[in-house]
């Protein structure tokens, strides 16, 4: 007789789906209340509503670089999202150590491929500063792949629990 397989993180994608709907809402409403490139503040000396257009990756890297860059980080991010949900198919389901990061850096990178597609770029309007000092602008999607990659080194440094006792 054979034995049922143990399910796997596959259902951690319903979270990818639903950052990816609050990704793709506070892009339109960003894109529909923010006048581009006009700071509204939020929190005085130290957060804005800002709406900008970021043509290249993290950081606006390759911005300028002409236009291949778009269809580049867009099959990057195709990529690197596929190879996450074949890694969510073979993982555990318990194994939220795991699971948690693939579907948050997922959900980041469709809702910024989408964004890419959509317009030629991303839509980002957080703008985090002190004094002069501006963070780049950024949004939803990608705090997702920054979560995911901060939980990704983090829990690399845990000892995964035994085989049984649960994560």
């Amino acid at each position: 007789m054979m034995s049922r397989p143990s399910p796997n993180a596959l259902s951690w994608l319903g979270l990818s789906a639903v950052l990816l709907v609050v990704d793709q809402w506070s892009k339109w409403l960003a894109t529909a209340s923010l006048e581009y490139a006009r700071p509204v503040p939020f929190i005085e000396g130290f957060w804005n509503w800002t709406l900008v257009h970021n043509y290249g990756a993290a950081f606006s890297f390759l911005s300028t670089a002409g236009g291949w860059q778009r269809w580049f980080f867009t099959g990057l991010a195709v990529v690197v999202s596929v190879a996450l949900v074949v890694g969510l198919a073979r993982t555990p389901r318990t194994d939220w150590r795991t699971a948690l990061p693939f579907a948050l850096i997922i959900s980041g990178a469709i809702g910024n491929v989408i964004d890419r597609v959509r317009y030629g770029y991303v839509v980002d309007f957080v703008d985090w500063y002190v004094g002069d000092w501006h963070w780049p602008a950024f949004n939803v999607a990608d705090a997702c792949i920054v979560a995911g990659a901060i939980g990704l080194v983090v829990f690399s440094f845990k000892e995964p629990a035994a085989a049984g006792k649960g994560a």
